[in-house]
Order: structure tokens, then sequence, then C-alpha cells
């Protein structure tokens, strides 16, 4: 990591609240919410995470639904790249392709438009955290699905203790992922 990067990580880091026993008793919640409330740090995430997007090459990014939202449509303005919503099923109007992925207890589904994503098109996932990484794994299937090649995967913050790293790297086919922090 670079100096500039571990200087960038840093900044995020300071201004992501730690809440303990939210949402549940013994849950220690990561609150972006000050991050996105700070304009040098906001920025310096958009930029980082643009960065990425043209190093890897993408044509399109996906946020995934809903704080994947927030991050990923200023990044899809700074990088100069379509911004696609993966949204949770039936949230969306018109033809969608939908994806069924497993939860910890149960299933859940998540749908894009079915003309947003062609062929041709290099796509980066965007969101906030990746814990367990099932719903990225269903996106990255959904991008195939629609004739999409995945240029990678960027979060702001990898769960590192979840192992969603290893759940998400089959499923990668060789992209990268790329975590700004790791916790």
């Amino acid at each position: 990591m670079t100096a500039e990067a571990q200087d960038t990580a840093g900044l995020l880091l300071s201004r992501i609240r730690d809440v303990p026993d939210y949402p549940k008793p013994g849950v220690l919640f990561k609150d972006i919410t000050p991050l996105l409330a700070d304009p040098v740090a906001f920025t310096a995430l958009t930029d980082s995470l643009a960065s990425l997007c043209v190093t890897h090459g993408a044509t399109k990014i996906v946020g995934l639904e809903a704080r994947g939202f927030i991050l990923a449509a200023p990044v899809a303005v700074r990088a100069g790249l379509g911004f696609v919503p993966v949204r949770k099923a039936g949230k969306l109007p018109g033809a969608t392709l939908k994806q069924a992925y497993e939860l910890e207890y149960g299933t859940a589904e998540i749908e894009v438009h079915a003309e947003d994503l062609v062929p041709g098109d290099r796509v980066m996932v965007i969101d906030d955290v990746l814990a367990t990484g099932g719903t990225a794994e269903a996106s990255l299937e959904l991008i195939r699905r629609a004739g999409a090649e995945v240029a990678g995967v960027a979060v702001l913050m990898e769960l590192g203790f979840l192992d969603g790293r290893a759940r998400l790297e089959p499923a990668l086919g060789g992209a990268p992922l790329e975590a700004l922090i790791t916790v």
C-alpha cells in the first residue's frame, strides 16, 4: 500500500464510528454516516473508488442497495461512467433479471433492469461493506447473466472476520476485489 493510500485509509477509518450493541447486543456496528458528512473524507473515498474503476477498465458501475447507491453514484459521476442500481426484488419496474442468494436464515433476491447491462460492458461493483459476500456474489451472477464482464468489486470496508473474501473468490473469476479498509 502506498503512503497516499495509507493516509486515505487512515482518514476514512477515523470517520467511521463504532456503535456497540447495534442492531442487537453483541454486534459492533460500523457507522459510515460521519464519513459521508465530512466533505474531505467523502471526496477522498469517491476519488479512491473512481480511480479503481478507471484502473480496472470499468465502463459501468453497479451499486448495491442501499448504501452502495450512496457510494456508487458519485463514483460513477467522478469516473465518467454509467451507474446501474442493483435493487431488492420488486423495486424496479419493467423487465428485470433476478438472482436469489442465501442469507443466514433463508433467502433473498436482487434484480437489475435487463437492458441496463449489455455484452461489452465491464462492470465494477461498489458497496460500502463486504461482510459475508452473499449479495456481492449474487450481483456478479447477475452481471454475467446480462452478458457483461466483471471488472471487479470495490468496497469501502471489508469485515475480514466474516470471511466474505473467501466466499467471493470463486465468483470473481480472477477479477479483483479491492477493499480500502479491512477491519
